[in-house]
C-alpha cells in the first residue's frame, strides 16, 4: 500500500508507561478451548471484578497457520486484581449468517450500572460497528449495527450534555485518495441507537508519529482534567518485510494518548506528541501472527491514580501496561 507522507522512523515508548513483568497476561496456552490467538481484549471493571472480553482467532500456533475468518468469536476472562486472569471454558460470543461473516475486538464499558460492548462485523457488504448491552456476559442484547464502513467504535462511560457518546473510525477510502486515511471521528446518541452530530475529532495529518491511519483504541476515562483517551496510530515502511506469519507485513501499530473536554468532548486539550506506547518488547516485535503491532482497547483508573493500559500486541497475545494518571494527563499538556 502506498503512501504520500515520509517515512516515521525509529520510535520510542515514554518514559512514564511501565510493562507489566507478567506480560503477556493471557495467551492462548492459558486458555481450556483450542484457540490461537488471543488479543485486541476489552476491560472494565464490573460487578466487583475485572472482566475481560477478547477475541480469538483459530488455527494453528506451531504451524502459523489461521482458519478462515468465520470462525473467530469472543472469548471471556476474569480476574480478581487485573493481572492474574483465568478465562471462562468457552467462547461467549459469535455472530455467523448469511450475511454476518463474524464479530471480533470488542471494546467495554460500565454505564450506569450495565456493561455495553462495542465490536466489529465483518458482513459480505462491508464492515458495520455494533453495539450490545449484557448483565451477566451470557446474553448479549445487539443495540444497534452501523452502516459499512465503520469499525473501532468506543463508548464514553457517561451520558455528556444528555447524549451518549462515541468515538469511530469510518473508512473513507475514496475521499482520502483510495488509501488508509483513516481518521478518528465522534458522534452522539440519545439512545445508543440512533447516531448523528459526528464531527471529526482527530485526523492523521494530526499525529506525528503516523504516516497511514488511526482510530480510537480503548474506551475513555474521566479525570478531574479531562476525558484521557488512547488512540492507535499506524505508520508504513516500504522497507519492512516479513514481519510475521504473513509473506509481508510493512506497518507498525503504536499508541498515542490525548486529552478531552469534560463539557464538549469534540475539543482536544492536549496530546501527546510522541507515542505512549511503541514495539519494544520481545512478545511485541518478534515471533506473532503481526509483528510490531500494539493495540489498546482496554483502560482502568484506579482508585490510586494508577492507570491499566491492556493491549493487544502481535495481533497475538494480550499484555498490560501502567502509568500515573496525573503522568499521563501531564503528557498530553505539555505535548
Amino acid at each position: 500500500m502506498k503512501t504520500n507522507m515520509p517515512i516515521i522512523g525509529a520510535l520510542e515508548s515514554s518514559l512514564l508507561i511501565r510493562r507489566h513483568p507478567d506480560n503477556p497476561v493471557l495467551d492462548a496456552a492459558r486458555v481450556p478451548y483450542p484457540t490461537a490467538l488471543v488479543f485486541n481484549a476489552g476491560v472494565a471493571k464490573f460487578g466487583g471484578r475485572y472482566v475481560m472480553v477478547f477475541r480469538n482467532d483459530y488455527g494453528s500456533l506451531e504451524k502459523q497457520t489461521i482458519e478462515p475468518s468465520h470462525t473467530t468469536d469472543l472469548g471471556i476472562a476474569f480476574s480478581d486484581d487485573g493481572i492474574h486472569w483465568t478465562a471462562g471454558p468457552k467462547p461467549v460470543f459469535k455472530l455467523r449468517d448469511e450475511e454476518i461473516v463474524r464479530a471480533y475486538d470488542p471494546r467495554l464499558t460500565v454505564i450506569d450500572g450495565r456493561c455495553y460492548m462495542c465490536f466489529a462485523v465483518d458482513t459480505r457488504h462491508g464492515i458495520r460497528g455494533g453495539i450490545a448491552v449484557t448483565d451477566d456476559f451470557e446474553s448479549f442484547d445487539i443495540l444497534s449495527l452501523s452502516t459499512p464502513d465503520l469499525r473501532n467504535m468506543v463508548l464514553f462511560p457517561e451520558r455528556i450534555g444528555g447524549n451518549y457518546v462515541r468515538l469511530e473510525r469510518p473508512f473513507t477510502v475514496y475521499s482520502r485518495g483510495g488509501v488508509d486515511r483513516f481518521d478518528t471521528w465522534i458522534s452522539e446518541s440519545p439512545d445508543l441507537i440512533y447516531w448523528g452530530r459526528s464531527e471529526l475529532l482527530l485526523s492523521v495529518e494530526q499525529v506525528p508519529f503516523a504516516n497511514d491511519k488511526i482510530g480510537p483504541a480503548a474506551p475513555p476515562v474521566k479525570t478531574s482534567k479531562g476525558w484521557l483517551t488512547t488512540f492507535h496510530a499506524v505508520d508504513i515502511d516500504p522497507a519492512r518485510g516479513k514481519n510475521g506469519w504473513e509473506p509481508s507485513w510493512k506497518k507498525r501499530y503504536t499508541t498515542g494518548i490525548m486529552l478531552l473536554d469534560l463539557d464538549n468532548p469534540k475539543k482536544i486539550l492536549g496530546m501527546s506528541a510522541s507515542p505512549l506506547l511503541a514495539p519494544e518488547a520481545a512478545y511485541e516485535t518478534d515471533g506473532g501472527f503481526r509483528n510490531n503491532v500494539i493495540f489498546p482497547g482496554g483502560m482502568v483508573l484506579e482508585e490510586d491514580g494508577e492507570v491499566k493500559i491492556y493491549y493487544g500486541a502481535n495481533d497475538t497475545v494480550e499484555c498490560l501496561a501502567t502509568a500515573h494518571v496525573d503522568d499521563l494527563i501531564r503528557l498530553c499538556l505539555e505535548g
